[in-house]
């Protein structure tokens, strides 16, 4: 069970980056905003499956993950479903709208920078979890490792204002910031979902 938890997982996990990217460059706003609510409980399976595969010894820095994973979905699932619901569903005025509404980059484009940071605490500290045996778990391990740097970026920016003197979200720059992001986080949820294949294959000598 803990195997198939995980598979699922990170095939929803590369399925919704990949669709996310393509709904970024079509400019699909409910799209790209509806995806990264299954990309959040995707992520929560493929953190949980990673975690039950530890050792008493790196039981610590598993249960922190699955902690900051949960941080990160209920703060991804807030903005995103506000998005699908009470923003594109709603007439607001523009007090409300530059609370509510994503594009302005206001508050709840603050809490989902957040998020992503927290994601990326969870990465590096599952990252630590994981038993090489092979290169794709080699590579798997660097990935999750290397994202946690996103963490600093995406705590601080915010604070620093720069967003709210940008052009918005739709930006040539911010798109091509997520589209990289994309090209990161895709690799992470297919190497993944391989390693747990192949932990049900019994193939656990090293390539």
């Amino acid at each position: 069970m803990n195997r198939k938890i995980g598979m699922i997982g990170s095939l929803v996990n590369a399925f919704t980056v990949l669709m996310f990217a393509v709904f970024l460059l079509a400019d699909w706003s409910f799209g790209y905003f509806f995806v990264c609510i299954f990309l959040a409980l995707g992520f929560v399976c493929m953190v949980s499956a990673l975690d039950a595969e530890g050792t008493d010894r790196t039981k610590a820095a598993g249960r922190t993950a699955l902690v900051f994973a949960g941080m990160y979905a209920t703060l991804i699932l807030i903005v995103y479903f506000t998005q699908c619901t009470t923003v594109l569903n709603e007439k607001l005025g523009e007090e409300a709208s530059r609370i509510l509404d994503y594009s302005y980059m206001g508050y709840m484009f603050n809490l989902d920078m957040l998020g992503y940071g927290l994601m990326a605490l969870s990465t590096f500290f599952i990252g630590l979890t994981v038993n090489v045996k092979n290169k794709k778990d080699k590579v798997l391990k660097i990935l999750l490792l290397v994202h946690g740097l996103f963490f600093p970026g995406c705590l601080i920016m915010p604070m620093t204002g720069i967003f709210t003197r940008s052009n918005g979200s739709g930006s040539k720059g911010g798109v091509i910031a997520l589209e990289i992001w994309c090209l990161y986080f895709l690799p992470i949820g297919i190497t993944a979902f391989l390693h747990f294949k192949e932990q049900g294959s019994g193939q656990t000598k090293a390539e």
